[in-house]
């Protein structure tokens, strides 16, 4: 009995030191992972979130369940100005933000919603894929974030109203109007002889209801999505400005990340800006027709006297002077002249 349990002990002693080995590696294998939060102002069911939702699945395969993208739409983690606050001291890591938002901290992000700077899709993307784009991204890394190389796209803008509809520039004249907490939205609508007021998007439902404005301007997926069409009765199609929304995010947060996890980050964030402007595309062909069967009235504008309206009150030389030559020159380059 005594050697039987001798033989055993040494048995065991064997092993142990076998088994240590094989544990040790198999905790130091284990991989690190990574959360990331991404704040938007866009309400849940908007093309912006479900990019960046389809975003968050893909990083989370490709990754292995190293990184785990959440998303937090409909001001969740507060106001648009307030995420741009906490995207910069890293309480968040990400955002996706529009250009009238981000202009608060990035002047120059603004310069692609000059008004009637842009005639169409294609000279979009040739502008904000190009020169233009590079452009307002150096500005961006100037302010110590990061952004992928392509934008979401938000749509050409249109007036809606409550009270009627805005046919021509007299019907402008002393409309309160929202616009985003933007100098040059507010610079536009002014000029046009309108009354704008700087509200955030978190609180614009109520503003309309409560008639502290009587109208907005916003893409048609915008008006969608947040259910303007409750609050609101007629659509003038201006096409008056063209925005988008970038994706920023902390430069440290993004440079913590491993370098091949990074990569991934950046590559699947992108696939999923790129099919976000292809949901947009489809959703401008369809939606004229599903927010008129909700009850909304649509009219066609012609805005060459809202244009000359803007040269004539000293919009373009004034925006020129503020942007600088350099920026004003790239954007023309796409938009034609305009000061």
């Amino acid at each position: 009995m005594i050697s039987q349990t001798r033989r055993t002990l040494l048995k065991v002693a064997a092993v142990a030191p076998l088994a240590a080995s094989l544990s040790a590696p198999t905790r130091l294998l284990a991989a690190q992972t990574y959360t990331l939060k991404l704040g938007t102002d866009a309400p849940a069911g908007h093309p912006v979130n479900t990019a960046m939702a389809a975003a968050a699945q893909a990083i989370k395969a490709a990754t292995s369940g190293q990184v785990e993208l959440q998303v937090f739409p409909n001001n969740q983690l507060g106001s648009s100005t307030d995420l741009i606050t906490q995207v910069r001291a890293g309480a968040i890591q990400l955002l996706s933000t529009p250009t009238s938002v981000l202009s608060a901290l990035v002047p120059a992000a603004a310069i692609c919603g000059v008004g009637f700077a842009f005639n169409d899709y294609d000279t979009v993307w040739k502008a904000m894929d190009g020169d233009l784009g590079a452009y307002i991204r150096a500005q961006i890394a100037n302010s110590n974030l990061y952004t992928i190389d392509r934008i979401q796209d938000n749509g050409f803008r249109q007036i809606t109203t409550s009270t009627k509809p805005v046919k021509g520039l007299a019907d402008l004249q002393g409309l309160k109007i929202r616009v985003p907490v933007s100098p040059l939205w507010t610079s536009l609508f002014s000029a046009l002889q309108a009354a704008p007021t700087s509200i955030n998007f978190s609180e614009l439902y109520s503003a309309l209801q409560t008639k502290v404005v009587d109208g907005q301007e916003n893409a048609l997926p915008i008006i969608n999505s947040g259910r303007l069409y409750e609050v609101q009765k007629y659509v003038s199609n201006t096409n008056h400005m063209w925005d988008g929304y970038w994706v920023v995010a902390n430069n440290a947060a993004f440079n913590a990340l491993p370098p091949n996890l990074r990569t991934v980050v950046e590559q699947q964030l992108r696939a999923a800006v790129m099919n976000q402007r292809a949901e947009i595309a489809s959703l401008n062909k369809s939606l004229q027709a599903k927010l008129q069967s909700s009850g909304m009235v649509f009219n066609d504008v012609d805005t060459a006297a809202f244009r000359a309206a803007l040269t004539k009150a000293g919009f373009y030389a004034n925006w020129k002077s503020k942007f600088g030559n350099e920026a004003w020159g790239i954007l023309e380059r796409y938009s034609g002249k305009l000061a």
